[in-house]
């Protein structure tokens, strides 16, 4: 693990995020229960579980609910926005299964990343995926609660367990995401993806893939195809984003359009979720 930048090491403050989102179904599931967002503040990625509906209904409801902090917040403030922006999505998923109590047991996994400038706050349960490519180094921001994870940390040795979720957000009063806050520098790259990348595609070719990418968009689409070429055994859903100094004349801004992929995109559109 890199060593985390002190507060007062000196890093350019003016960064914009060039970044691009997508979702396919993959090769096995009858459905996307994942859901995806990019837009000019706000990076999340969701892996819904709970059945042909109610992975959707989790998902999506979670991403709906996150979109409001997608707004110019201090730094000051960054942490605590997002994580209240996830209690507000636990909230309106346990109204959900109130309301209809064919949907008791879904829920949801969540990656999420809120930005001020250079800084960014990160907010995780489950087991989607955030990473950084700085200097060509790719360093996982985020560890999955799950089961294998837990005894793999015990034990000092990987264990195989079913990959068990042992968090997620399913609308009760005692779930809590890891907080954290981070300093981008120029030429930073990150990552958020589904289980459905990070599960058939090996850590080195995630690497290779993500580091020679030309752009966000193709990144996406390399990863993606590589994922699915794998046997696209889960959905998948990645979201790339370039950290660009604001000085930086050879990469002109790009139009960064809010942008909703898989379960979000379907749901969300026709009304279904809070």
């Amino acid at each position: 693990m890199r060593p985390k930048i002190p507060d007062s090491a000196q890093r350019p403050e003016t960064i914009r995020l060039e970044h691009a989102v997508g979702s396919v179904v993959g090769r096995v599931r009858p459905n996307n229960e994942d859901s995806g967002y990019a837009g000019a503040r706000l990076l999340a990625v969701a892996d819904g579980m709970g059945g042909h509906v109610g992975g959707e209904i989790a998902s999506s409801t979670a991403i709906s609910n996150l979109i409001a902090a997608d707004t110019e917040v201090p730094v000051t403030a960054l942490t605590r926005t997002l994580g209240e922006a996830v209690r507000r999505a636990n909230e309106a998923i346990a109204r959900r299964i109130a309301e209809d109590v064919a949907l008791t047991g879904m829920g949801t996994t969540l990656t999420a990343m809120l930005w001020s400038g250079a800084r960014m706050a990160l907010a995780h349960i489950g087991d989607c995926r955030a990473y950084r490519l700085r200097d060509g180094h790719l360093e996982p921001l985020t560890e999955d609660h799950t089961l294998e994870a837990l005894l793999a940390a015990e034990l000092g040795r990987p264990v195989r367990h079913g990959n068990r979720l042992t968090r997620v957000l399913d609308g009760n009063i005692d779930r809590r995401p890891d907080l954290s806050l981070h300093q981008a520098m120029p030429g930073d790259r990150y990552l958020l993806c589904s289980d459905g990348l990070t599960g058939p595609v090996a850590p080195a070719t995630v690497y290779a893939l993500l580091a020679t990418a030309e752009s966000p968009g193709h990144a996406v689409a390399r990863l993606i195809e590589q994922a699915d070429q794998a046997g696209g055994p889960d959905n998948i859903t990645v979201v790339v984003a370039d950290a660009i100094g604001g000085d930086d004349t050879a990469r002109p801004p790009l139009p960064s359009a809010p942008t909703l992929v898989g379960a979000a995109r379907t749901t969300i559109c026709r009304g279904r979720t809070e």
